[in-house]
């Protein structure tokens, strides 16, 4: 039977409607996608519009002050749901753990049929979201960043290439898939406009270099 989860509405990241992300449950594949970034010629756009600004100090900052993999309802949390999203032919549990299916990271092509094998990637690292402007904001502003479903903030993608992004920004990393850089460029920048995170120069002359080649 099929479920639909539907973000709640508190973290609707400023949008009028909450995404629906339709899930087969015990053997069927995500019929849900990760939403799709703005257009080059957009972003390039925002990209103008985000703040250039040097990244504030990490003092202060923990993970735990982003309140992360929230509940999603009907047992799921946000890690969860991403999973169903981002796989294929995944079956769960009773408790909304994949228990089996397959992912294949945009990240480096890699297939993956564990899911210890898979991380759930925040696209703007909480840590430089922290520096860019997070540490300003009220917890409920911070778990609606480290839960969004709605932005292209969450992607799973095999562990060890997000263990070593860590939370650099463009400038300091990138996808090792080179064909995805276009796509990654424009899913950073519409994840810091929409929150009005800040960015610093290199971080900005990265992202433009990509975005002028896309």
């Amino acid at each position: 039977m099929s479920k639909v989860y539907a973000r709640r509405a508190s973290l609707a990241a400023g949008s009028a409607a909450a995404l629906l992300c339709t899930l087969v449950l015990g053997g069927g594949t995500a019929e849900a996608a990760p939403p799709a970034p703005p257009s080059a010629a957009t972003a390039r756009t925002y990209l103008a519009d985000i703040k250039e600004q040097a990244e504030g100090s990490q003092d202060g900052y923990s993970r735990d002050k982003f309140p992360h993999w929230s509940d999603q309802g009907d047992s799921c949390n946000t890690r969860e749901v991403v999973l169903k999203r981002d796989g294929e032919n995944v079956e769960t549990d009773g408790s909304c753990a994949a228990t089996s299916g397959s992912w294949t990271s945009p990240y480096d092509g890699a297939t993956w049929t564990q899911t210890s094998d898979v991380d759930i990637d925040h696209v703007v690292p909480l840590s430089e979201a922290w520096k860019s402007g997070a540490a300003d904001w009220t917890t409920a502003r911070r778990e609606q960043l480290a839960n969004d479903l709605t932005h292209s903030q969450l992607l799973a993608v095999t562990d060890n290439v997000n263990q070593s992004k860590g939370d650099q920004d463009p400038a300091e990393w990138l996808p090792p898939k080179t064909t995805y850089h276009c796509e990654y460029a424009r899913m950073w920048v519409w994840v810091k406009h929409e929150y009005g995170m800040t960015a610093d120069s290199a971080e900005k002359a990265a992202l433009k270099k990509i975005l002028d080649g896309c």
